[in-house]
């Protein structure tokens, strides 16, 4: 058996939750990664064995930790860091690269953090299920994107479940509240002429004040959260439809087609029309 299993998941633009690789390797002693940064959520489980993993705090300064079999350790977006495996005891890790615009959200629930990024669970029985959910996944990479994604779903699950944080501090936050309104918000109304004045508007908040909660809660400021909604949404009409471009953009709120396109290429590179090209089912 290969001592490493690699994969690319081929991009299907999944909003809320996506996959970008994943793999399994059993390191030789002493094998290192980086230093690198991702621009998502790379999760690391240690199967057995152990290493170090140096990595910058939320400040800029790397701080070293010694991880074991049955932790882990959550890489965050833009993150440097590297990882070495032991000389002795090599580890043997399973690892996915995630992301998805609920998915910061979803890390505040748990413990990690930049200035404390290794992964320690609470219910073993939790950790070997989101362990399974990611073996599932690497041995699996021929299955359909909407198959993976569905593991990617119960991983984050047992993921978010086996270290919760604890502490009942963030749940009632009147900030979380506004986050949840604005988001339902954007998915009800991302068709229509909207605007950030009018997301906060339906929270009943300040727009600058707004603006600083979301951004702090989701990673995006409204603006680029409601540009990605959208694009991502085009994206499902130009792969599944034979809507002409105008009425791709027109569905997801442009009534000027070259501002559509601007908006698309600013966030996919290429143009609707050769996007389309390269993804029409």
């Amino acid at each position: 058996m290969s001592n490493l299993l690699f994969s690319v998941f081929p991009s299907e633009n999944f909003i809320d939750l996506g996959l970008y690789q994943f793999g399994w390797e059993k390191c030789d002693p002493g094998h290192s990664f980086g230093p690198a940064a991702r621009n998502h959520y790379l999760f690391h489980y240690i199967i057995s064995g152990t290493g170090t993993l140096m990595a910058d705090n939320a400040t800029g300064v790397t701080q070293t930790y010694q991880i074991r079999s049955g932790q882990g350790f959550l890489i965050f977006p833009g993150q440097i860091n590297t990882y070495v495996a032991d000389t002795s005891i090599p580890w043997e890790y399973v690892w996915l690269e995630f992301d998805g615009l609920r998915v910061k959200e979803a890390v505040d629930l748990t413990s990690l953090s930049p200035d404390d990024p290794v992964y320690r669970s609470h219910s073993k029985d939790k950790r070997e299920l989101m362990m399974n959910e990611m073996l599932y996944i690497v041995h699996h990479a021929e299955q359909s994107p909407f198959h993976l994604i569905g593991h990617l779903y119960l991983f984050l699950d047992y993921f978010l479940e086996s270290c919760r944080n604890t502490q009942p501090v963030s749940s009632g936050r009147i900030s979380d509240f506004y986050i949840k309104e604005a988001i339902s918000f954007i998915e009800q109304n991302f068709q229509n002429h909207i605007t950030v004045e009018d997301i906060a508007a339906f929270c009943g908040v300040n727009r600058s004040y707004f603006g600083k909660v979301f951004h702090r809660a989701v990673g995006k400021s409204p603006q680029e959260f409601l540009i990605s909604y959208r694009m991502a949404k085009a994206t499902e009409l130009l792969r599944m439809t034979s809507l002409s471009i105008a009425d791709v953009g027109n569905a997801v709120g442009y009534d000027n087609q070259l501002h559509f396109s601007r908006a698309f290429k600013s966030v996919y590179g290429i143009s609707p029309k050769n996007w389309r090209t390269q993804h029409k089912l």
